[in-house]
């Protein structure tokens, strides 16, 4: 290689794509099937960068296949690295998958993953204080830990990010927020710095965008961990030009309108008014991205981005069935995209499963952080396959919801759908998802074996998970 090391190769390479950057959806004929740019040694531990979205469907990008929305600074992170196919979400809602990436668990080992989601701030439930984190994980290993936007994995006084490892915090505690207002259903501002209530009637998407990106240029010395966890595009239904639209939510809400319901805006929005939204954050993350890459910094930062569950109302999913709620490959698969210029190469697509608890036990091992002894994680480390060449880890896929159980294993989907009414039986079926992704195939009939040994396997990871408390029965259970 005439003398160049490999992180020499990949930095120039990604270089030059970044200085090439499309403006357009990108020609996905040109991505290569993922190789490990496999060489002696590993890169030094890299600045984190994790972005997720809130609610973004699987064709939500132009990289993924959206027919009008245009992301050309994710399609371009896309290209200056790996674009997963399979990449999932640990649950179909929103608290639980937090917790998954935050723990490296499944979301059932914590009486707050059982709440899908965990309702307002009258719930006395979330992330414990005492159990190990992520961010405090790494905060023991040097890093400067900070998050900017949506935390929804429990209220204070009990709960929060700053009582969970993050240094720096600015956003909601909670789940939806008006992008102007930021009124909760509830009718109270959730807004907060640090534990401290405040106010900002910017769009949130712009101003979360901005926080992160000043904070990438105040820790240019590194190393550090962000977590940018936009609301967008998750109801209400508003682009940076809604303001109108946003008085009127609000003013609704104060006035004790409809209570809890006007903020899920059932009677607004449009797929324009989506796509500004979808838009809007795009162009958040290009601005975060150029700080990164301004910083000089870009080679050495692993920026991961995903969902925190699939899309609903305007989303596009094809061809996916499903969405947000459902354990369906629409309710889970989620666009995935990973990038570290001084590891892995360019321009590639990956067809192996991923899920949200394996980005956790990745991160940890990059930054040579060990999980802590008496909380094993349940994600397995994808930096042997991203880095070295290995074989992908094989194991099981799990989820759990109150009506919902999948395992995946392979190409080999089981899903199991407790009934919604007495006397139903529950329903045990089999998909083939690489063939069959819009799961209509049910080869429970003819793969019997296959289907008995993927319910057992279902019913072994859930006996160690906690109970749900009793509603009208209506959880997955292993005897039905």
């Amino acid at each position: 290689m005439g003398g160049l090391s490999r992180r020499g190769v990949l930095a120039s390479g990604a270089a030059a794509f970044a200085a090439a950057a499309p403006t357009t959806r990108p020609a996905r004929a040109r991505e290569r099937p993922f190789r490990a740019a496999a060489s002696a040694g590993r890169p030094s531990r890299p600045n984190i960068l994790f972005i997720f979205a809130d609610d973004l469907g699987w064709a939500d990008l132009s990289c993924y296949g959206a027919p009008e929305i245009r992301t050309p600074h994710l399609d371009a992170l896309a290209g200056q690295g790996v674009r997963f196919t399979h990449g999932y979400a640990a649950s179909a809602v929103c608290s639980p998958t937090r917790l998954a990436l935050y723990t490296g668990r499944h979301p059932g080992r914590l009486k707050a993953g059982l709440l899908e989601p965990i309702p307002g701030p009258g719930a006395d439930a979330g992330l414990p204080v005492a159990h190990p984190t992520l961010a405090s994980l790494l905060k023991q290993a040097g890093y400067a830990t900070a998050m900017f936007g949506k935390w929804h994995c429990g209220y204070l006084p009990d709960y929060g990010p700053v009582k969970s490892g993050w240094d720096t915090f600015f956003g909601n505690m909670g789940g939806a927020v008006d992008y102007f207002s930021k009124i909760s259903g509830s009718g109270e501002t959730d807004l907060y710095e640090g534990e401290v209530k405040t106010e900002s009637l910017e769009y949130y998407t712009r101003t979360v965008s901005e926080r992160a990106a000043a904070f990438i240029r105040d820790n240019s010395g590194g190393p550090w961990l962000l977590n940018l966890n936009y609301t967008a595009p998750h109801w209400p239904w508003e682009g940076p030009d809604d303001r109108a639209v946003s008085d009127d939510l609000t003013r609704r809400i104060t006035e004790g309108q409809e209570e809890g319901q006007i903020l899920a805006h059932n009677d607004g929005g449009s797929l324009s008014t989506y796509r500004t939204m979808v838009e809007a954050m795009d162009a958040g993350i290009g601005q975060v991205l150029k700080a990164l890459a301004d910083s000089g910094k870009q080679d050495d930062t692993l920026v991961i981005f995903s969902s925190d569950n699939g899309g609903e109302r305007w989303s596009c999913l094809w061809p996916l069935t499903g969405s947000k709620g459902q354990l369906n490959e629409g309710g889970i698969r989620v666009p995935t995209i990973v990038r570290w210029p001084a590891g892995i190469r360019g321009n590639q697509v990956s067809d192996v499963p991923v899920v949200t608890q394996d980005w956790t036990a990745t991160i940890l091992e990059a930054a040579g952080v060990e999980p802590h002894a008496a909380h094993p994680l349940d994600g397995h480390s994808l930096l042997p396959y991203l880095l070295d060449g290995a074989q992908a880890p094989a194991r099981d896929l799990f989820w759990r919801m109150r009506r919902f159980g999948a395992l995946r294993r392979g190409n080999w989907k089981y899903l199991r759908v407790l009934p919604q009414q007495e006397g139903q039986a529950t329903q045990h079926l089999l998909y083939d998802v690489t063939a069959d992704p819009r799961e209509r195939a049910n080869r429970a009939a003819h793969e019997g074996e296959l289907l008995a040994r993927l319910s057992t396997a279902w019913d072994a990871i859930d006996a160690e998970l906690e109970d749900y408390p009793p509603q009208g029965g209506d959880r997955p259970g292993p005897s039905d």
